[in-house]
């Protein structure tokens, strides 16, 4: 705000302006593709967007965030989003914008104040093999972009190596898998649109077992755990069918269905949460979250 208490002369506030209808095509999902850029929508996505951007640009990587759109509000709230686009390896310029701007450049009932141009940040699974990795989360056919979010930021918080969706998994770029994913989504690599079998064929030619979450799993996933726990005590435990401090890729089903017959067979084990109460079953969230935090402990002790 200048000292006359009035937007900036260079503020954003014609809602029909073509940048602004620019921006919003991006809530479809072939223009997505075509430019290969999607938004960032809220202070926690765009920070940690401003924050990958930074990070890349200082390794003289690829930009990560082209455009940052924010109101005046937002800015006063959140100053460190200027410190960020501002900071020398950055060099972005936040465009003030008014409110109905902001409304009508997303697909969000109620904007956040702030919201940023993203280009694609998936990389081929390939470079994921490249780094030796632990952890992965393999997504087969989820459908539900609230769901794919919740994962991402459950193997985020678990200290996965990767995400990876199968072909006809919901698209991680899509507004509301964006917002769920909390700023994962610019935390850890993401491997978008492959087929199952061959991502699994890759695992295991790199040296990691593949579990698959079902609840009628041979494997006891509390079992495992207690065996892992045993051996960092040094204890003897029985010939186990798998140890968890391994190498792992978790292969979660779609929600209604969970894993096909197809992608079970492609699995090592099938490892079941054990449920003691009445509930029938975990909800596709929760149960990736116990797996993912099962195998992260294990490798950790």
């Amino acid at each position: 705000m200048n000292e006359t208490g009035r937007p900036p002369v260079d503020a954003m506030t014609n809602p029909r302006a073509d940048r602004v209808r620019d921006v919003a095509k991006l809530a479809g999902r072939s223009v997505r593709l075509k430019r290969r850029q999607f938004l960032a929508e809220g202070p926690q996505a765009v920070r940690e967007a401003l924050l990958a951007h930074r990070e890349s640009m200082t390794a003289g990587g690829s930009p990560i965030v082209t455009e940052v759109y924010a109101s005046l509000e937002c800015l006063k709230r959140y100053p460190e989003m200027l410190e960020l686009a501002h900071d020398h390896a950055s060099r972005l310029h936040i465009r003030v914008a008014s409110e109905m701007v902001l409304e009508a450049m997303t697909d969000t009932v109620s904007p956040q104040g702030i919201l940023a141009v993203c280009n694609f940040v998936d990389v081929p699974f390939e470079a994921v093999l490249a780094s030796k990795p632990k952890l992965v989360a393999v997504l087969a056919r989820v459908q539900d972009p609230g769901n794919a979010g919740t994962v991402l930021r459950a193997a985020d918080a678990a200290g996965a190596d990767a995400v990876v969706l199968t072909t006809s998994s919901v698209d991680i770029y899509n507004s509301k898998a964006v917002r769920s994913t909390a700023g994962s989504l610019f935390h850890l690599p993401v491997v978008i649109g492959v087929d199952a079998a061959d991502i699994v064929a890759q695992c295991k030619a790199a040296g990691l077992g593949v579990l698959a979450a079902d609840g009628y799993g041979h494997l006891n996933l509390d079992l495992l755990q207690d065996e892992s726990a045993a051996r960092s005590f040094d204890q003897e435990v029985p010939d186990s069918a798998y140890s968890l401090e391994a190498p792992t890729a978790w292969l979660f089903g779609n929600e209604a269905q969970g894993l096909s017959d197809a992608e079970l067979e492609l699995a090592d084990h099938r490892v079941a949460v054990p449920v003691y109460g009445s509930a029938e079953s975990l909800n596709l969230g929760t149960a990736a979250t116990v797996c993912l935090y099962a195998s992260a402990r294990a490798q950790r002790r």
